[in-house]
C-alpha cells in the first residue's frame, strides 16, 4: 500500500489550505492509500542553519519535530506539499521543513546538475490556494517547487492542484464555492 504524507504549510485551522489538502486525502484514503496529515502550526520546524552537523553523522543539532517527522518522511512514498500563497510562493513554515531535508540527504560521489548530494526518492504533489487568481499567481510558487523539489532534491512530480479564487484575504474561506475541492479529491483518488 502507497504511503502519502501531506505536510500543511500554515493557513487557518479550517482555512481553504486545509480544506484542500482534507479533500486530497479523502479521495486517496478513497484510493485505498494509506495518508498521514502534519500541520506545521501544530509541531514547529526551525529552517536550516548551516552548521552541517549532519554532514559529519550526528543528528540535526535543532531540538524541534523535524527529527520526530524523518521516519514520516522517508516511509513515504509520496510527500503532498500544501501551503496558501504568501507573498507570492509557499509559506514560510513550508520552506523551512524543505530546508531541513538537507540533513536527510547522503554523500553523492557523481551527483547532477550541481548537487552536492543526494535525498530519498520520492514522488511530490503540491497544493495551494490563494485569494488572487491571475494567470501569473502562482509562477513562483510553482518555479520554487519545481526547482528545488523536483530538479534539484530529485522528487518526481505526481502533479499540482492550485486554487486560485478562493475569496479576499481578509474574509471567510470560500473555497467550497469553487471547483477546486472536487479537483483535489479526483487528485487525490487517481495519485496512482
Amino acid at each position: 500500500m502507497k504511503k502519502i504524507l501531506v505536510v500543511i504549510g500554515g493557513g487557518r485551522p479550517n482555512g481553504n489550505t486545509n480544506q484542500l489538502a482534507d479533500a486530497f486525502i479523502k479521495g486517496a484514503v478513497e484510493a485505498g492509500l494509506e495518508v498521514e496529515k502534519v500541520s506545521l502550526n501544530k509541531v514547529e520546524v526551525k529552517g536550516c542553519i548551516g552548521c552541517n552537523a549532519c554532514r559529519y553523522g550526528k543528528p540535526c543539532v535543532q531540538k524541534d519535530a523535524f527529527n520526530d517527522l524523518i521516519p514520516k518522511i522517508t516511509s513515504a512514498d509520496c510527500i503532498a506539499f500544501a501551503s496558501p500563497l504568501l507573498f507570492w510562493t509557499i509559506s514560510s513554515k513550508l520552506k523551512a521543513f524543505i530546508e531541513r531535508f538537507y540533513c536527510i540527504a547522503e554523500k553523492d560521489d557523481n551527483p547532477l546538475y550541481g548537487r552536492y548530494e543526494k535525498y530519498p526518492i520520492k514522488d511530490a504533489a503540491l497544493l495551494m490556494t490563494s485569494a488572487d487568481n491571475y494567470f501569473w499567481t502562482y509562477e513562483q510558487a510553482v518555479s520554487y517547487y519545481k526547482f528545488t523539489i523536483i530538479n534539484y532534491i530529485g522528487f518526481r512530480d505526481k502533479g499540482m492542484v492550485l486554487a486560485g479564487g478562493c475569496g479576499d484575504t481578509n474574509g471567510k474561506p470560500q473555497i467550497d464555492k469553487t471547483e477546486h475541492l472536487k479537483k483535489a479529491y479526483e487528485f487525490g483518488k487517481s495519485i496512482y
